[in-house]
């Protein structure tokens, strides 16, 4: 099945969803301490590993992080090939000085920004659908 690739389909659909839990970025070096189904995101750098984990399993293994994140899911199926998707919600969550780190997965894409942020960050975004 394809993703949508209209932009203005998927800026009036994209419908975001905040997901529970509180969220971090760490950068370990073997994965072999970890329980591979805590990990949200598995990505190979240069320097080490990156991991995305709830910010519970970090604590449990002692790993650190510096940014604790909320886990925005933006629910339209957007394509892999959509152009502009990212550079207008981060364009629109900028404006207002919020950071945000996408993962685009295969369905959906997904934002994390600070746990501070999230409240705000879902107004925006949902303006998109209004």
């Amino acid at each position: 099945m394809e993703g949508e690739k209209d932009l203005n389909k998927l800026l009036k659909s994209m419908k975001p969803i905040l997901n529970e839990g509180e969220y971090v970025f760490c950068t370990i070096k073997e994965i072999g301490k970890i329980d591979l189904d805590s990990i949200l995101l598995l990505f190979k750098e240069e320097e080490g590993l990156t991991v995305i984990l709830e910010k519970n399993v970090a604590d449990s293994q002692s790993l650190d992080y510096s940014f604790i994140a909320s886990w925005i899911t933006l629910t339209v199926h957007s394509s892999l090939e959509a152009v502009g998707l990212t550079a207008a919600f981060s364009k629109a969550l900028s404006d207002e000085k919020i950071s945000c780190n996408v993962v685009a997965a295969f369905y959906h894409d997904h934002i994390f920004v600070d746990k501070d942020d999230s409240s705000r960050a879902m107004t925006i975004l949902e303006k998109f659908s209004n």
